[in-house]
């Protein structure tokens, strides 16, 4: 039998990427604006737990699928192109991400009005807020400076998140 959240998480499903490719950084933006986005409406759900529970839903495949494409892809690569002048940024970053990825798991398991269900919603609006102002100010505008092919890369970004958000599936009505 299908719980609430099920069924949120069903009807929360991120909207499918259109279009072409954009290059890695700007791909990346694009998120962190789409998730900004999610947290503000999050804010404005008050008192309706079903649209806090769709919301999370649609927050934490957000957030879940831009951490992965990043350590796959992004990370490496920026860490490769900076070398040693942007390791500590990398590794900051990542280790942001544990953070987030440990309230995004426990955010999945809960419903609201879960004690701390809100507290941790916030908590986690800061952290993102923090990672997202540090990427966007430090680490992207170092690994633009690199020569890193950022068309190239916001190529296999954008394949690997349709990938992981289920666009790539077959059409079987063939």
């Amino acid at each position: 039998m299908p719980t609430p959240r099920d069924e949120a998480e069903k009807k929360a499903k991120p909207a499918k990427q259109a279009g072409k490719p954009e290059d890695a950084i700007k791909l990346l933006m694009t998120d962190h604006r789409e998730v900004e986005g999610l947290f503000k409406k999050f804010e404005s759900a008050k008192d309706d737990n079903s649209a806090k529970a769709d919301i999370v839903a649609q927050i934490c495949e957000a957030l879940s699928v831009h951490a992965e494409i990043e350590e796959e892809i992004f990370y490496p690569a920026a860490r490769e192109a900076l070398s040693e002048k942007g390791e500590d940024l990398v590794d900051e970053a990542e280790v942001e991400h544990e953070s987030i990825k440990s309230l995004v798991e426990w955010l999945e398991d809960a419903e609201p009005g879960d004690e701390r269900y809100d507290a941790k919603v916030k908590v986690l609006t800061e952290y993102v807020k923090h990672h997202v102002k540090e990427e966007e100010n430090e680490l992207f505008p170092k690994v633009k400076k690199t020569d890193l092919d950022l068309d190239n890369l916001g190529g296999e970004l954008f394949e690997r998140k349709a990938e992981l958000m289920g666009d790539n599936e077959e059409d079987d009505s063939n």
